[in-house]
């Protein structure tokens, strides 16, 4: 099995205008899902050629390392594409906490509850 090229790989990506692609990192083994950050075509290189998580900062403008100054590293294991090509999930293993705000993941303490009837659709219509 040969194994393609980051270029490659890169180019089969579908970023959007402003050359960016959402990408998930999930963690290896138990499949909860950590954050959600951007790629551009840069930092999805630099993850596929050092195997550790890299993404686009649309507030600074420039690539960072995940972990870089806190330690909080993510090791990528995988990358998959969407169906589309235009989401990314990065399985990792995850060194510590993976949000900035110390919480384990960017999906703590922040749970939108449904309303009963969004829940269940026949419970509304009866």
């Amino acid at each position: 099995m040969s194994i393609s090229p980051p270029d490659d790989l890169v180019a089969s990506v579908t970023f959007d205008d402003r050359g960016l692609v959402p990408a998930i990192a999930q963690q290896e083994g138990t499949g909860e899902v950590l954050m959600m950050a951007w790629m551009n075509a840069e930092s999805l290189r630099a993850t596929l050629e050092t195997g550790w998580a890299t993404y686009w900062s649309r507030s600074r403008g420039e690539l960072w390392r995940k972990g870089e100054t806190s330690g909080h590293l993510q090791r990528v294991r995988a990358v998959h594409a969407d169906c589309d090509g235009d989401t990314l999930l990065l399985t990792v293993d995850q060194t510590g906490p993976a949000c900035h705000t110390g919480t384990r993941t960017c999906f703590t303490g922040r749970e939108l509850v449904m309303p009963p009837a969004a829940v269940d659709p026949e419970e509304a219509a009866r």
